[in-house]
């Protein structure tokens, strides 16, 4: 039995949120036509709710929306009876867990510290540090082919939206084609590669000199190489001329640590989803201190997850590529609240408590 306080978690409650995409959201590894998510609502003693979200994405973290609901219930556990004051020791304690759960993770974390800066009368972006209220983000163009790549680029830039992102990866002309067209069709935007593991180093450094040869700067290479080949990612960092950065190859600030020990990239890409926030912060704090850029992402999420990473991104501040696209890929909004966005821009400057966003109407039963 525990002590109840105002603060004390007394119900968790989670569920399906499926919500169709306007287009299947496709990478190298797999595509995704609906985002098969989780909602995540904890109740404190005092009535305060807080909301979370996991979007698991099989095709890169292995991660489920059924492993994801078996894991929230396996947790429960954890989080019945904890204080969301103590929020970071609940972090830690749902991480000493043996689950491979990162999506539920992250859900549980954003719902504890959406319930305690909601009852502190805070924003999220303040209590992550207050840096800003305002960024940038890119739109990202999936895979598929060139005429979808040039169309897909004509509609970016009538949305007032300033950065492009390409999904490449396993097709090198189709890639070198699709680039060309994305850059004839919106020639101002920088153009940021994401190649989600889909080369080998020899390989995403031909298609950099190819790219440089027909004239085309690239701003940013995401994770050309898979996962593991540090070796790979630190030879196109070296040898690329174009900056190069770490997503799938940093889950953990173990990771990070690597990736800098190892001179493996230029910048990591921050998701909230596989790691967490807690884990999150950590990651951010060893980039920073290396000297590595920042970028911050995520997987197939609605407003909901995407709010949380803006306001982590905003609040800590230094974050120079910011990928946080897919709302603009549902084709229902099943949420109320969050950003206002304007072209590109996202600003948070108007949200008074927690990260801003809640259901539409009761999806949690």
């Amino acid at each position: 039995m525990y002590t109840t306080t105002p603060t004390t978690i007394v119900e968790l409650r989670f569920g399906p949120l499926d919500v169709p995409l306007i287009e299947p959201f496709a990478i190298a590894t797999g595509a995704q036509p609906t985002a098969h998510n989780v909602l995540v609502e904890i109740i404190l003693a005092d009535g305060t709710r807080g909301y979370g979200e996991a979007a698991p994405f099989p095709a890169v973290t292995g991660e489920s929306q059924a492993s994801t609901l078996a894991a929230l219930a396996a947790l429960r556990e954890v989080v019945i009876g904890g204080d969301v004051r103590q929020w970071r020791t609940l972090a830690l304690d749902l991480k000493a867990t043996d689950l491979k759960a990162a999506a539920a993770r992250c859900a549980l974390e954003t719902a504890i510290l959406d319930a305690l800066t909601k009852r502190a009368g805070m924003p999220l972006w303040a209590f992550f540090g207050g840096a800003s209220t305002e960024l940038e983000t890119d739109m990202t163009i999936t895979a598929g082919s060139v005429e979808h790549a040039a169309e897909s680029a004509r509609s970016i830039a009538a949305r007032g939206i300033k950065t492009i992102k390409i999904k490449i990866g396993g097709a090198p002309d189709l890639d070198r084609a699709r680039i060309a067209a994305i850059h004839a069709a919106f020639p101002e935007a920088p153009l940021i590669l994401d190649g989600n593991c889909g080369y080998d180093a020899d390989g995403a450094l031909a298609l950099l000199e190819q790219l440089r040869s027909d004239g085309i700067t690239v701003a940013l290479f995401e994770q050309p190489v898979t996962r593991y080949d540090l070796a790979g990612l630190a030879q196109v960092t070296r040898d690329g001329a174009t900056p190069v950065a770490a997503d799938e190859s940093v889950t953990t600030a173990e990771d990070a640590l690597q990736i800098v020990q190892e001179r493996a990239a230029n910048v990591v890409n921050i998701k909230l989803m596989k790691a967490g926030i807690v884990e999150g912060l950590a990651i951010a704090a060893i980039c920073k201190a290396a000297g590595l850029g920042l970028m911050i992402g995520g997987m197939v999420e609605t407003l909901l997850a995407m709010n949380m990473s803006a306001h982590f991104a905003a609040g800590l501040g230094g974050f120079s590529f910011v990928d946080l696209d897919t709302p603009m890929f549902m084709a229902e909004q099943p949420l109320r609240g969050g950003w206002v966005q304007t072209g590109g821009r996202l600003s948070i400057a108007h949200v008074e408590a927690g990260h801003g966003v809640e259901p539409i109407e009761e999806l949690l039963r």
